[in-house]
């Protein structure tokens, strides 16, 4: 089979498309002949070396598809059926070994591109919003980063809460993205001071939840933006990690700050079914979309990688395979 092999860490450049091997699958495990993977931007830490990877190796965490064979003792899949799953390595592949019990049921009415587009994203988007605060009718939430494939899914499931949602973006189509998912208030963070607009938008009353994936431009700023007893949760670092904080200096407002990481959210799979299970039935229902804006061959994952890392991509970034 074919894939992505990466050797040494770097830009881009250093994903290679290569014959690869897939063994049989071994206790626990089944065998996946992929369809799609998503990218997320754990993709770009991990080819950097910013979350070192034991090299060499296949990345991509998320991918849809069907199983090819299961081992001895698996009963929750079989050959045949058409799966999902996120936070297994090798994804960016023609085929792959994976843990069952992270296997997710993918109905027959959902693509391979919705099944590689929807695990990562969709299952970190319920957690963030349903573990720290979860907001409220009435409540304010800012949410960075609004038009990528997060950031849409984050002001979908806010607005379906009740929420008043700011978004900050950095291009006329990134907004028209977000305006179209719900945001109710678009900021340019790279025009004016995200503060600043959303002490406007507020009078000065702040923003009771701050999402934040972006880390190091703008966590700083949402100490500022927040309201008394408001929550901010952190769990990404678009553009390098956030600069260390004093805690007692959440003292003044009463703040709470969180970091959130999807592993620790899928620690059964209960929780799993559970979590992919309200996505599904979000997008079932229509008040939660999947934007999937990008959709290229396996062996074109530089281009998808650079897409994805120079920000220029609205929505999810799926690569298909050719089987």
């Amino acid at each position: 089979m074919k894939g992505i092999l990466i050797e040494k860490n770097g830009g881009p450049e250093v994903l290679q498309f290569k014959e690869l091997t897939v063994q049989k699958p071994g206790p626990g495990q089944a065998r996946i002949k992929l369809k799609a993977a998503g990218l997320n931007f754990i993709d770009i830490y991990q080819r950097r070396g910013d979350y070192p990877v034991k090299l060499p190796y296949t990345p991509g965490l998320e991918g849809s598809g069907v199983v090819e064979e299961v081992g001895p003792d698996v009963t929750v899949v079989k050959p045949g059926d058409r799966v999902a799953y996120t936070s297994q390595p090798g994804a960016y592949a023609e085929g792959s070994l994976v843990k069952a019990e992270s296997l997710i049921p993918l109905p027959e009415n959902f693509s391979f591109e919705q099944g590689a587009a929807f695990p990562l994203q969709g299952m970190t988007a319920h957690y963030l919003i349903h573990e720290f605060r979860k907001p409220q009718q009435g409540d304010v939430v800012l949410i960075h980063a609004a038009a990528g494939g997060m950031g849409l899914l984050l002001v979908q499931w806010a607005k379906h809460l009740g929420a008043k949602v700011i978004g900050t973006v950095s291009t006329e189509e990134k907004a028209t993205a977000a305006q179209e998912a719900g945001a109710d208030e678009i900021v340019f963070y790279n025009k004016v001071n995200f503060v600043e607009a959303v002490n406007r938008l507020t009078k000065d009353e702040g923003v009771q939840l701050i999402i934040d994936g972006v880390g190091k431009t703008t966590f700083a700023g949402n100490l500022e933006a927040i309201a008394r007893r408001g929550t901010v949760v952190i769990f990404g670092s678009a553009s390098g990690p956030a600069e260390p904080i004093n805690p007692n200096g959440l003292q003044a407002k009463s703040i709470t700050v969180a970091g959130g990481s999807l592993g620790n959210y899928l620690l059964t799979r209960e929780e799993l079914l559970y979590r992919a299970n309200d996505v599904l039935t979000g997008i079932k229902e229509g008040w939660l979309k999947l934007r999937i804006d990008n959709v290229l061959p396996l062996a074109n994952a530089k281009e998808a990688h650079t897409l994805l890392e120079t920000r220029k991509s609205i929505g999810k970034i799926v690569l298909k395979t050719e089987h």
